[in-house]
């Protein structure tokens, strides 16, 4: 199973942040989305916010029209995020948590505290067709809870893991994570804070079919290009791989 490619997921949201720094229309995130499909991206993958701090609506539209891999939605578990996502029809929606004051996604999303919540959500696109996937942290209680509420698929937080890599305790937990969910059926997934430095063991676990990065890449390619960061990325997921 080790030497299987793993998919590479491209996240756009900070093609968009550039963009509204200056509330105008470059750079435009779906051109990147197309240039990170040619230059080998699997997918794209794109965060609406409720503050829409980065990433628009009509962004959404214009990825739903001319991705050709496939898109995967990011957004909070909330009513307004599911009735958009109920009519643009993504292949997937990741539910992933939210604050408004926070910089970036801190942790995962907490379905214990309230998971009628969540299971009405995923739920309800899985109504519409649409593939749920659960940003969560790894925890093999969280992951058997992802199961229970009836995702199809969970995305491993890695954000603990990227701030500690040296720690055997942070891999250790993807790993038993990744495949505690592979045991139960589900398509496991990760991602937050990877970059070319730290994605090897983390693209090494077996389980893990995927990977949702975008940061380090955009950032990246500000000083060599879209199309060589992505191609930088994808020889670093394969290099550990096929080790």
């Amino acid at each position: 199973m080790s030497a299987k490619q793993q998919r590479l997921y491209i996240n756009i949201d900070h093609v968009a942040t550039l963009r509204q720094a200056r509330r105008g229309a470059e750079p435009d995130p779906v051109e990147a989305a197309i240039a990170c499909e040619v230059a080998g991206a699997d997918g794209i993958t794109a965060h609406l916010r409720e503050d829409r701090r980065h990433i628009q609506d009509a962004d959404i539209m214009g990825l739903k029209e001319k991705v050709q891999t496939y898109f995967n939605l990011e957004m909070a578990c909330v009513a307004e995020m599911v009735e958009l996502a109920r009519r643009i029809k993504p292949e997937q929606v990741t539910l992933v948590p939210e604050r408004r004051e926070e910089i970036t996604t801190e942790g995962g999303l907490d379905i214990i505290s309230d998971p009628s919540r969540v299971k009405s959500v995923i739920e309800s696109l899985t109504e519409a067709r649409i593939r749920v996937s659960l940003f969560i942290d790894p925890t093999p209680a969280v992951v058997e809870q992802a199961k229970t509420l009836g995702a199809v698929a969970i995305e491993l937080h890695t954000g603990t893991y990227s701030h500690h890599p040296d720690s055997p305790k942070t891999i250790a937990a993807l790993r038993d994570s990744a495949r505690r969910g592979a045991e139960l059926g589900l398509a496991v997934h990760a991602g937050h804070g990877l970059t070319v430095i730290n994605v090897g063991p983390v693209a090494a676990i077996p389980e893990i079919e995927e990977l949702n990065i975008g940061h380090s890449i955009i950032s990246r390619a500000v000083f060599i290009g879209l199309d060589r960061a992505v191609k930088e990325m994808r020889e670093a997921m394969r290099s550990a791989r096929s080790s």
